[in-house]
């Protein structure tokens, strides 16, 4: 296990980094031309992506990344 101390700047940088990844992620699990494996990958990507801004985001903010599930 690793640990990181962020001062505010950084933390909110890191914060912007982690959103714009999740949304672009999402955007391609929303395309209909993504197929099995390659969405089955960006899917385990996203999860991982999501635990490390559940570490900095505020429940609301984090709401709106929840994957729904099926």
């Amino acid at each position: 296990m690793l640990g990181f101390l962020f001062n505010d700047k950084e933390c909110r940088e890191l914060d912007y980094v982690l959103r714009r990844e999740m949304d672009e992620m999402l955007l391609h699990l929303q395309d209909a031309r993504m197929e099995g494996e390659i969405k089955h990958a960006i899917t385990r990507r996203y999860k991982i992506i999501f635990r490390m801004y559940a570490r900095i985001a505020s429940p609301k903010e984090l709401s709106r990344y929840a994957l729904k599930v099926r």
